[in-house]
């Protein structure tokens, strides 16, 4: 299985365009040693030809332009190598990139029939590109983890829904009133190796399942918004915690890092990474402290064979 780094970054990006905390002024500045990220998105393969794109990045153009494995076949005037898109929420972050994919379309996509309706009502991305060529192909994902499928392009692949306990965007009716389907995680296993891709990009606590599903991993893309859960409120930028708004912090006791260490996962990887958090400045010693104990700090254009 190839799995594709399109970007590593939580909303906002790194550094975010109003911005000014110490990592986004160092960076601009030159004076801290890190590597600028774009809002988070990835891309799997079975076969290196076709991709499915794991959620649809405000920064999407960039991205597919940043990496010739989705450029266009030379023999065509138009087209793509993304054979269908996979939503792991509704989320502006990872929803938003679907209006850049308008002049390809139709396109299948894939999500929990929740994350459809905010789609369609609260944040109306569906109906708006229906203008296009009849718009996205809907396919709805059971909230079920024993109900697998998979994506069109993804033969040689089984994807497996996990829910998540995280919370809905702002501007949806389901904010702070979390069903089953607001957010989920994806367990990808390879058919012919039997190997296990894990993503989980946003996650406020591991429920049974996402223990389980970690368990059985070969690869864990786990999120890795904020080191603190004050982080948000230390900075001034908000008055919530991050489990307030469906993180797990990384640091500290039931953090991310605690959790990772409790499996023997022979990688695992940190991905949706806020502007705000230490981590990013690889001469802090939380960065340090991730290396020493084997965690990765995903980044764009990050290539992972599982």
């Amino acid at each position: 299985m190839h799995v594709l780094i399109l970007g590593a970054a939580a909303g906002g990006g790194f550094p975010q365009w109003n911005c000014h905390c110490p990592n986004c002024k160092g960076l601009r500045e030159g004076k801290i040693k890190a590597k600028g990220r774009t809002q988070s998105s990835i891309a799997v393969s079975s076969d290196g030809k076709n991709w499915v794109l794991i959620n649809a990045s405000p920064d999407l153009r960039e991205q597919i332009n940043s990496h010739p494995q989705l450029w266009p076949d030379a023999h065509v005037s138009r087209g793509t190598r993304i054979s269908a898109i996979v939503l792991t929420d509704s989320q502006i972050d990872h929803t938003t990139g679907l209006l850049t994919l308008r002049e390809g379309l139709p396109l299948p996509v894939y999500c929990t029939d929740v994350v459809a309706e905010d789609l369609t009502t609260s944040f109306p991305l569906f109906t708006v590109l229906k203008h296009w060529h009849g718009g996205l192909q809907q396919h709805s994902i059971n909230t079920d983890y024993h109900q697998r499928f998979v994506p069109k392009g993804a033969e040689g692949l089984t994807f497996q829904p996990v829910v998540l306990e995280s919370n809905a965007p702002p501007y949806s009716t389901y904010r702070d009133n979390i069903v089953p389907g607001n957010n989920i995680g994806l367990k990808i296993t390879d058919d012919t190796t039997g190997n296990v891709l894990f993503y989980a990009p946003g996650c406020m606590q591991a429920n049974d399942t996402v223990k389980q599903v970690m368990r059985e991993s070969h690869c864990v893309l786990f999120d890795g918004t904020l080191w603190a859960n004050e982080e948000m409120i230390d900075h001034g930028f908000s008055n919530k915690l991050g489990t307030d708004m469906g993180h797990m912090p990384v640091n500290g006791k039931g953090g991310a890092i605690a959790l990772l260490n409790e499996f023997n996962v022979k990688r695992k990887v940190l991905i949706h990474i806020n502007n705000t958090n230490r981590v990013l400045d690889e001469d802090s010693s939380a960065y340090h402290s991730l290396c020493e104990q084997g965690i990765e700090l995903a980044y764009d254009g990050m290539e992972i064979e599982v």
